[in-house]
């Protein structure tokens, strides 16, 4: 690509998704919607601060029949951000369902969020990417997909503990993403339809989740929320060799566990709820100004634009 750009995404996956990762049962119904309602707000503040449009990836049924949560993403879009389609249910295990379930998912996805603004691009849950996904996204005139997380280490630590709550009995409901992901292309490229992992001619392009050169550790929000200064400091930096830096964050790392009540059995487990939410402003308001030094910001579907018209 020709346009040196960095482009900040949400995933906006409610407390359900984490329940559901952690074996933890259901989650508690009052909390159905914090992410959209408390961490949302805070993190459009902080992007508002930095003059920044982002792309905001939403699970289509947390709005659809949900007048105040359209209302907020409402406003985003007419204020210049992108809404993303993350499916209408985010199930951990779509790329594995009949394509007939994945069409109807992307495709009921895509009718809820178009009402609110245009949709040009989409994320799988899980980073689980699968050909069916692309050929509804071809279907539905999809600019980009932005799937593909191609990180060795992340996927060995997620096995991990997948592995581990299934030696007590308590089995992930998330999935491993297919494995031939991890040699995918880093650089946003045109995939196969029917391989996304390596180059083809969709009509889509593909625009990989950031990992650092060689050796593909994640930049994503998680990491850079949790890693010490110095190592924040030193992936961005490492990031800095590439033209396209795609900073993914989750509206969970706008959460505050006891500002938002987010119960202890989940804050046990999710290491970045364990840090107050203003140090995580704090974090984030560091890398976003160290990111502006070498990049300047896009969307995911300007960007997806700029590729288009090179390959």
């Amino acid at each position: 690509m020709t346009m040196r750009a960095a482009a900040v995404s949400i995933d906006l996956d409610g407390l359900g998704c984490y329940y559901r990762i952690h074996a933890l049962g259901p989650h508690p119904t009052e909390l159905e919607n914090v992410i959209l309602e408390r961490a949302l707000p805070r993190a459009a503040a902080l992007f508002a601060r930095h003059g920044i449009h982002v792309t905001w990836f939403v699970i289509a049924r947390d709005v659809d029949g949900h007048a105040a949560n359209t209302d907020r993403l409402e406003t985003l879009a007419a204020a210049g951000d992108e809404i993303g389609n993350h499916s209408y249910s985010h199930f951990y295990d779509l790329a594995r369902l009949p394509a007939a379930s994945i069409d109807r998912e992307i495709a009921e996805a895509d009718r809820v969020l178009r009402a609110i603004a245009p949709v040009r691009g989409f994320r799988a849950p899980g980073y689980d990417v699968a050909p069916a996904m692309l050929d509804t996204l071809a279907r539905l005139g999809y600019r980009y997909d932005s799937s593909v997380f191609p990180a060795p280490g992340y996927y060995a630590a997620k096995a991990a503990v997948m592995a581990g709550l299934a030696a007590m009995g308590r089995p992930s409901g998330a999935v491993l993403t297919n494995p031939r992901a991890l040699a995918a292309p880093a650089e946003p490229y045109r995939p196969s339809m029917t391989a996304p992992w390596r180059r083809g001619q969709a009509p889509m392009v593909e625009l990989p989740v950031a990992v650092t050169p060689w050796t593909r550790v994640p930049a994503i929000g998680t990491s850079l929320l949790v890693a010490p200064a110095w190592l924040r400091t030193r992936l961005v930096a490492a990031m800095a060799r590439r033209p396209f830096f795609n900073l993914e964050l989750h509206g969970i790392d706008f959460a505050d566990a006891e500002k938002d009540g987010i119960p202890g059995e989940l804050v046990e487990r999710q290491p970045d709820l364990r840090i107050p939410v203003d140090d995580k402003l704090e974090r984030l308001d560091r890398v976003l100004e160290d990111v502006a030094q070498r990049w300047p910001f896009a969307t995911l579907g300007e960007v997806a634009a700029d590729v288009q018209r090179e390959c």
